[in-house]
């Protein structure tokens, strides 16, 4: 017990263990599907990494609201495969988007900004290649690459993300898919490999501009370079980034407004979210998952099951060493061991973790890329940074005439560096102070007297990240390598009734991956029958 509160006892349908987007996805779903849902969060604020977050200057009425993790968002405007907007279609949950063109890139070799669109358009990303590509990266081998990744990009799309689950009901659910996915034959079986792979296909050496770059987007969606990053991944991405009338999205009231909207629909039909409700233990009676205990000391039972949104490395506290399951009307009783799959599952590796820089200050691109050197390599320390300033599109979010500014190391801040160190004392304050120059440096690029402007100032740490966000070492995520290793399905866990969702579970790190995980659970946790109807009232 805690607060000196005495231990309550509810039953619900169904329990998500935490609300990233992939909790909420799956949580909005099933109360759509007229399931009896609870989601607990141990945060005050929904949304896991995609929170946002509002700070008050001490010297003045002034407030600025923050976003904690995702500042590029795509396919969010209007209907297309983007798994969270085929969520939010789905349990009618209502965000405004504003749209933008494309991003500026500092790098060793000058600036440009890049244009999403065709790349043959004129300030495409062709022009961009003639003039730093130079040979080996030249406009033959990108041509060469788009006309490789047209199957691998097609295949991508072949399914709605809406059709998925995790059982053989998805052979139903997709199956007016499967002829159209097989006829791609080599394309399709390539899908899953890394992209470099096809990056040496398409003639692309290593060293040139085009593999740096080609690396740096897979850096972007996974924490890894292109020899660790799928294949299916990146050509999507460089699909959608080129289409013809391509355009990027940011959500006025910035990504909390997601996670709020994905809430609002939830409890619409039905369901609760219980903030600062931490989970102590997931319980499992008759061999399957029952519920939870929650570190209050209140128990909430599940009828049907738990969906844990928790990452790989923190489910194991949350499950016992053991359980017993019964069969033969109760006659047998088999005890399960899970000290060896907690054991595997704290093994999984983990990406580098990142430093934040929250700034409010006084025409600019919403955002920027900042890459120091090549020679170390993108993922190097403190090498990327990734900057968004998106005031620039939406005012509300700061005071009238001034910008908040969003700038952090993109998965590549070892956490060692913090590990064991005391948050209040002088040292971790000093420490932070040095790792986060690089990212003052880098934001000066973009606003030179900016140290001058600054009204606000927030620095977050890998130990900031680990606190805030529960994510253990501050890791960005799992850093399962493309053609070595597969991620996870959803019962990874191997307990009956219990499924996983999230960047620790296929397909992997990013919101477009997320939010498909979650839906892939909830869809999981129905019928077959429940899930073919909400998914034709769709009109996918």
């Amino acid at each position: 017990m805690s607060d000196g509160k005495a231990s309550t006892s509810s039953e619900v349908d169904f329990v998500v263990v935490g609300s990233g987007l992939g909790g909420l996805s799956a949580g909005a779903l099933l109360a759509k599907y007229g399931y009896d849902v609870t989601v607990c969060e141990s945060h005050y604020h929904p949304g896991g990494c995609a929170h946002g977050f509002e700070i008050k200057d001490k010297n003045s009425d002034d407030i600025f609201k923050f976003d904690a993790g995702p500042s590029l968002w795509a396919g969010m405007s209007e209907p297309s495969t983007n798994p969270l907007r085929q969520v939010m279609d789905a349990v009618g949950a209502q965000v405004e988007w504003k749209k933008y063109d494309g991003w500026g890139v500092y790098f060793p070799d000058g600036y440009f900004r890049f244009n999403v669109g065709p790349s043959d358009q004129a300030g495409g990303f062709e022009d961009v290649i003639r003039k730093f590509g130079g040979p080996g990266g030249s406009i033959q081998e990108w041509k060469k690459l788009q006309e490789i990744i047209k199957p691998l990009i097609l295949a991508c799309t072949t399914f709605p993300p809406m059709a998925l689950r995790a059982d053989l009901g998805v052979l139903k659910t997709l199956s007016k898919y499967l002829p159209t996915f097989l006829s791609f034959g080599p394309a399709a079986a390539t899908i899953n490999g890394p992209f470099s792979a096809v990056m040496k296909q398409a003639g692309i050496r290593e060293g040139t501009f085009l593999w740096r770059w080609l690396d740096y987007l897979s850096f972007a969606l996974s924490g890894l370079l292109a020899d660790g990053t799928i294949c299916a991944a990146v050509s999507y991405t460089l699909g959608d980034l080129h289409r013809k009338g391509s355009l990027l999205d940011y959500p006025v009231g910035g990504s909390g407004a997601v996670c709020e909207a994905l809430v609002q629909a939830m409890e619409r039909n039905g369901g609760k979210l219980l903030l600062k409700t931490p989970v102590q233990e997931i319980l499992i009676k008759d061999g399957r998952a029952a519920g939870v205990i929650t570190k209050g000391g209140d128990t909430i039972l599940a009828r049907k099951g738990v969906i844990s949104n928790v990452p790989v490395w923190s489910l194991p506290k949350l499950l016992p060493d053991e359980y017993s399951t019964f069969s033969f009307g109760g006659l047998w009783q088999e005890n399960h061991n899970t000290r060896g799959l907690k054991e595997d599952l704290k093994k999984t590796p983990q990406t580098e973790s990142f430093m934040h820089l929250h700034l409010g200050t006084p025409d600019l691109d919403i955002h920027y890329t900042v890459i120091n050197e090549w020679e170390s390599g993108i993922d190097a320390p403190g090498n990327m940074i990734v900057i968004s300033i998106p005031t620039v599109l939406d005012p509300s979010l700061a005071p009238p005439g001034k910008h908040v500014v969003h700038a952090y190391t993109a998965g590549n801040e070892p956490y060692d560096l913090f590990e064991g160190m005391d948050r209040n004392s002088d040292k971790y304050k000093q420490l932070k102070k040095e790792r986060a120059e690089v990212l003052y440096k880098a934001v000066e690029k973009v606003i030179p007297d900016l140290r001058d402007r600054i009204q606000v100032e927030l620095v977050g740490s890998p130990l900031t990240h680990e606190r805030y966000l529960r994510r253990p070492q501050g890791t960005y995520g799992p850093a399962w390598r493309a053609g070595k290793n597969l991620f996870p399905g959803p019962g990874l866990a191997k307990v009956p009734g219990l499924l996983c969702c999230g960047d620790s579970v296929f397909p992997g790190i990013g919101v477009p991956a997320v939010a498909a995980s979650g839906l892939t659970a909830a869809n999981s946790m129905v019928s077959v029958g429940e899930h073919v109807e909400l998914f034709l009232r769709g009109g996918w």
